[in-house]
């Protein structure tokens, strides 16, 4: 029967075996394969898969199988001896405490609606943990999403996913190529119902692919309609407290880069007011980038909900909250065209519903909308436009 072999991973690599067969393949995959007899979404860690079924083979090794699918399934880096084992599980166990923080963080805030963990599995391998929040009463809508995906991509998908790599000669891929690859991050969107309150989104995560290629990338970045220079001097504060504990260069350089990468091209403007952002960073010891994501990851709510709790009882004007809703589709403009992680996902298979979790519920767009001149609004348009320094 055509099956797709496991070692406690998911991929796409199908074969056909004689009756037998498995057996034989499963004993000499668990050579290659020293993994725990428990598993994660990534198969290496603490739980074993939402939705897939284990068969034990000795205590520290087993196959998985799709239960969805009724097929096993493994991943091509693992087997071919490609994958940082370690690092896998260490990034997902610390992104899952990240997740249950940040979540945990923000229902106490709220003080109404809970988070909803809607836990799934990706047909061509791995799965994750979508956490949502609807109808709370600061936010009207709120995600912290985990994915832990594995398989095979266009490199097409791969250049989408990290940009740096086009041009690099030691990455070494041909067009067309199907590349092997695992990807594990967790991306958040913070959308709140006022309007002085802020929109925040955060993005960690971790890729293996073919070559021995690795990085890491992600960042924490604020979407105000209306400025505050007190919240933007903290929040640009807590994260450059964060970068100079790894590198001075990190925040002058991260800052740099999120006030460009979030830049909605066809508008000639940004989507907020920046924080920092990072990708293809692997230029020293894994770990040491390791614990700066953790801590970056673990500073959101300190960096954020201060804000949130200065600004959720303001009183705002009906003019106020469809301001909120025009700059909310300009959130929708550059998630949609310009987002990395968007078309990633969308290029890859993801899951539809975790991928557009980002978008806020309410967007409005009017033609050819121009603030007043000296108003509230106006300024912050300046703000969009010219980007500038807060701490």
């Amino acid at each position: 029967p055509a099956i797709r072999i496991c070692d406690g991973y998911s991929m796409t690599a199908r074969v056909t075996m004689s009756r037998g067969a498995p057996l034989v393949f499963a004993l000499l995959l668990a050579c290659f394969s020293p993994f725990a007899d428990t598993f994660a979404l990534s198969g290496v860690a603490l739980n074993r898969p939402m939705g897939c079924a284990r068969t034990r083979i000795s205590a520290s090794r087993c196959f998985m199988k799709d239960s969805a699918a009724g097929e096993h399934i493994v991943d091509p880096l693992a087997v071919a001896g490609k994958a940082n084992v370690e690092m896998r599980q260490k990034v997902e166990k610390m992104l899952r405490e990240v997740q249950n923080f940040v979540c945990k963080s923000v229902e106490e805030v709220d003080g109404l609606a809970k988070f909803r963990r809607d836990e799934w599995t990706r047909e061509d391998g791995g799965g994750g943990v979508s956490a949502v929040l609807a109808g709370g009463k600061v936010w009207e809508k709120a995600g912290v999403n985990l994915a832990v995906v594995h398989g095979t991509m266009p490199v097409e998908a791969l250049y989408a996913a990290n940009d740096k790599l086009i041009g690099d000669e030691t990455v070494n891929l041909k067009p067309g190529e199907k590349v092997p690859f695992f990807a594990c991050g967790l991306s958040s969107v913070m959308h709140p119902r006022n309007p002085h309150c802020p929109t925040m989104h955060f993005n960690y995560r971790y890729f293996e692919a073919a070559n021995g290629l690795w990085w890491f990338g992600g960042g924490t970045d604020i979407t105000p309609v209306y400025v505050d220079k007190e919240d933007m001097k903290h929040f640009h504060g807590v994260y450059k407290r964060v970068c100079d504990k790894h590198d001075p260069a990190f925040y002058p350089d991260f800052k740099k880069w999120a006030d460009e990468y979030f830049t909605i091209k066809h508008r000639g403007e940004t989507r907020g007011l920046g924080g920092i952002f990072f990708d293809n960073l692997r230029d020293r010891d894994p770990n040491r980038i390791f614990e700066f994501c953790k801590q970056a990851g673990m500073a959101v709510p300190e960096a954020y909900l201060p804000i949130i709790k200065k600004h959720r009882d303001d009183p705002f004007t009906e003019e106020q909250k469809r301001w909120q809703l025009l700059r909310r589709g300009r959130y929708v403009e550059f998630n949609l065209v310009y987002d990395r992680g968007t078309i990633f996902g969308l290029k890859t298979g993801g899951r539809v519903e975790s991928i557009l979790m980002t978008l806020p519920e309410f967007a409005r767009w009017e033609y050819d909308h121009r603030p007043a001149p000296g108003s509230p609004e106006a300024e912050i348009m300046e703000c969009f436009r010219s980007p500038r320094e807060w701490v």
